[in-house]
């Protein structure tokens, strides 16, 4: 069995008036991400690692952000477009594991909720999703609030 292993980097500005949604959980904080779709880094970060593992590009070339099909859309319908792209050329996901930089909110509350979103759509296991959080001691664009970043590896496996 071909087993492909995939690396994913996602960053968005915060800002005022929207909301700020992590592995299509919706979260209560006084800033949102600036983008074009719903700005959900984590989304973003995986979906790249699914798209990358599978030598597919990434998700700019995917869904462009110059696409108004694609404006203010649930990064979870991507990722649905994303994993029936996978299954089409003969991937499942095997695990998937991502690490949120953010300074605020906290998000270690959130994450049961954020696993459980993303094992449901990854297709997998909740035992096979991890999610992690961490801040950059205020260091940094993160560190300073004006932004969150994420990044997500997987592995997919050949569909037998």
């Amino acid at each position: 069995m071909e087993l492909r292993i995939g690396h994913g980097y996602d960053v968005h500005r915060l800002v005022i008036g929207r909301k700020l949604i992590l592995g299509g959980v919706q979260i209560a904080h006084s800033h949102g991400f600036l983008g074009h779709s719903d700005g959900d880094v984590l989304t973003h970060a995986v979906m790249d690692a699914l798209l990358g593992a599978a030598a597919l590009g990434d998700i700019g070339c995917h869904f462009p952000d110059h696409d108004a099909a694609y404006k203010d859309i649930s990064s979870l319908l991507l990722l649905d477009r994303v994993m029936e792209l996978l299954r089409r050329e003969g991937y499942r996901v095997g695990n998937m594991d991502a690490t949120v930089i953010a300074q605020a909110p906290k998000l270690a509350p959130h994450i049961p909720e954020i696993r459980q979103s993303l094992s449901r759509r990854l297709g997998i296991p909740l035992s096979q999703v991890n999610v992690k959080a961490t801040t950059e001691e205020g260091l940094g664009f993160t560190g300073k609030e004006l932004g969150i970043a994420a990044h997500a590896v997987v592995m997919l496996e050949e569909l037998p």
